[in-house]
């Protein structure tokens, strides 16, 4: 793409749309330009915040670390580099180990992931997929590990991130220089880079 289909909005004004920057300033370091895109009606951003806030929010033993995972692997089979950078960064943010951080690709295998985090992985993975590859198999390993409510967190996130990819990947949101620093530290070596993102 040429540029972006929508510009991100910037109106040093506009106190509703500074608030939102402040917020994320906190959990990402700076405001999504997808978040600035959204709030050209501000209803769609303010019901995209809640909606993050609820499906970020810890009850059980789904962490703050493995959410972000979640969401980059659910990214990942989307083809999303956007977001991909963005969940990578924010996995690292929210406490995700290293080795997990440098080898999410290799998930499946890799010692320093749990048969539960794989489980929820998997789950992220086949619900990301169209069409759907979520089997009876993959819904038995997540139920093994994950009560009813803790799988209704992974899938908010997996859905949010649905929601996310789409309209990053169409929208051909510019990618913010942070996040390009934590695509190209944590995933550049498997082959990121920021693709139709940068102008």
């Amino acid at each position: 793409m040429k540029q972006p289909l929508v510009l991100p909005k910037v109106d040093s004004q506009d106190k509703d749309l500074q608030t939102l920057i402040e917020f994320y300033e906190e959990t990402l370091g700076f405001c999504p330009n997808s978040v600035k895109t959204m709030h050209h009606r501000p209803r769609i951003a303010y019901a995209f915040i809640e909606m993050n806030k609820a499906v970020m929010q810890n009850n059980g033993k789904v962490t703050s670390a493995l959410k972000r995972l979640v969401g980059y692997i659910s990214s990942n089979a989307a083809g999303c580099r956007y977001c991909q950078a963005h969940t990578i960064r924010a996995a690292e943010r929210y406490g995700a180990e290293q080795q997990q951080l440098e080898n999410i690709w290799d998930y499946k295998t890799h010692p320093a992931f749990s048969e539960a985090e794989r489980a929820a992985l998997d789950l992220a993975l086949a619900a990301s997929l169209i069409p759907n590859a979520v089997t009876d198999e993959i819904a038995e390993n997540a139920r093994k590990y994950w009560n009813e409510g803790e799988i209704v967190e992974i899938m908010g996130v997996i859905a949010l991130f649905g929601y996310l990819n789409r309209w990053n990947d169409s929208m051909g949101t510019q990618i913010e220089e942070g996040a390009v620093d934590s695509g190209k530290e944590l995933l550049g070596a498997k082959g990121w880079e920021t693709g139709k993102h940068t102008y």
